[in-house]
C-alpha cells in the first residue's frame, strides 16, 4: 500500500511528457519526470508499482518514494526540480587577522610551566586574549598546518 499516490492532471501530464520528449535539462530532472509518468495513477497513467519503475528506469526504490512524496507535498515543480541546499556556515573558522595573531602567539615565548606550545594551549590562549570567542584545537592545528611557518 503506497502512502503517496501520484495522479497527474491532463495539463501536468502534457508538461512532463513534453519535458521528457525534448530531453533538455539535467539528467536528474528527466529521471524524476520519467518516474512521475510511470507512477501516474490518473486516467492516462500506467500506475506502475515501484518495482516495475525500478526495473524500467534503473533507480532505487527510495528515490521513487522520494519523488512520489515530493509530488504530493510540493507539487509538480517540487518533485522534478532539484531542491536548494541549505545555507552552510563559512568554512573558515579563523580569518586572516586572527591567523596572524595565532602565528605570532605560536612564535612567542611559551608560558611558564610548559615546555612547548600545544594546540590546546594555543586555542585556550587565543580565547583568553580575546582574539576569538571560541576555537577548537583542531582548527588551530589546521591553520598552522597550512602556513609555511615553523613553530620550532
Amino acid at each position: 500500500m503506497k502512502k503517496y499516490r501520484v495522479k497527474l492532471s491532463q495539463q501536468e501530464r502534457q508538461q512532463v511528457e513534453q519535458e521528457v520528449k525534448t530531453g533538455q535539462g539535467p539528467a536528474r530532472q528527466l529521471m524524476h519526470a520519467r518516474i512521475l509518468l510511470k507512477a501516474d495513477e490518473g486516467e492516462q497513467g500506467p500506475g506502475w508499482s515501484d518495482e516495475q519503475i525500478q526495473e524500467a528506469i534503473e533507480v532505487s526504490v527510495p528515490t521513487i518514494e522520494r519523488v512520489r512524496r515530493r509530488f504530493v507535498e510540493q507539487g509538480l515543480q517540487g518533485a522534478i526540480t532539484r531542491r536548494r541546499q541549505p545555507e552552510r556556515p563559512s568554512k573558515r573558522k579563523i580569518d586572516g587577522e586572527q591567523e596572524a595573531h595565532l602565528i605570532a602567539l605560536a612564535c612567542s615565548e611559551v608560558p611558564t610551566g610548559y615546555d612547548h606550545w600545544t594546540m590546546r594551549l594555543l586555542a585556550d590562549k587565543m580565547v583568553a586574549l580575546g582574539y576569538v570567542e571560541q576555537v577548537s584545537y583542531k582548527t588551530v592545528w589546521e591553520t598552522l598546518k597550512k602556513t609555511n611557518s615553523s613553530r620550532g
